[in-house]
Parts: structure tokens; sequence; C-alpha cells
């Protein structure tokens, strides 16, 4: 029985399909989700669980470069914003889209977990990326 790690197998599979570069969201309870995208719904109740709990989760076990977020999202809820940039992934890059297009970039996810959020805008996008394990010789510039 597994014990560690996320415990819900279809998010446990969904993180390990992901490779460098790979995208998955993190969306709120009415976001709308495309037919052909895997949806993983973890929604319970009204905000049960929210996105940052999800996040939290996830940073456990998932590196991600990049955070994409909708521009509604930082000019209607600026202290979810914040809490979402600055405490999970901190050394993620930050990229700031109006909503409309995070929607169309939602066609070309693999995967997409729903919470129960009612937070607006609460949607994330998770461009995958390297973690700390890998090798160099020499450090990248910069």
């Amino acid at each position: 029985m597994k014990e560690v790690g996320f415990l819900n197998g279809q998010v446990d599979a969904a993180l390990t399909r992901q490779g460098h570069m790979d995208l998955m969201m993190v969306v709120d309870a009415g976001f709308p989700v495309p037919d052909h995208v895997e949806l993983i719904d973890l929604a319970l109740k009204p905000d049960t669980p929210t996105v940052p709990e999800v996040l939290a989760e996830l940073c456990k076990v998932h590196s991600v470069e990049k955070l994409v977020l909708a521009d509604e999202t930082r000019r209607h809820n600026p202290s979810y914003f914040e809490q979402v940039t600055t405490s999970i992934w901190k050394n993620a890059e930050i990229e700031v889209i109006p909503h409309a297009e995070l929607k169309l970039r939602s066609q070309e996810v693999k995967t997409i977990i729903r919470t129960g959020d009612f937070t607006a805008w609460a949607n994330i996008l998770l461009v995958s990326g390297a973690g700390d394990r890998w090798k160099l010789e020499v450090p990248p510039a910069g």
C-alpha cells in the first residue's frame, strides 16, 4: 500500500508522465476543461481542496520551471497571486497572460487537475522543469 508521496493514483501517474517542458494545470471548480485533455477531478465540495493546497503537495514531488497565471488573477485576487507565486516553487519564472489566452493554452496540456476552489481566476499552468538532481560539471552562467 502506498503511504508516501502523492496518494491519488491518477495524479501520481500523471506526474510520472511529465517530462521537461510538459504542461499541467491546476484549476478552480469552474474552469472549462477541453474534452481531449485528461481531467483528474479532486473537487470534493466548495473550496476542498483549494488550488494552493494541491500545489503545496505537488511541489514536494514535482519540478516546475515556470508558473503561468492570468492577469485577472493578479488584478482581482492580488493576495492569492502573491501566495502562489512566492511560496511554492520559489525559483520558478512567472508569466502573466490574459485569462482568455490561458484557456487557449489549456488545449496543449497533458493533464488538468480540477479542485473545489471557488477563488476566481485561481487557475495556474505549470511548465515542468529539471530539478536540482541533474549533474553539471560547469554551472550555467548567470
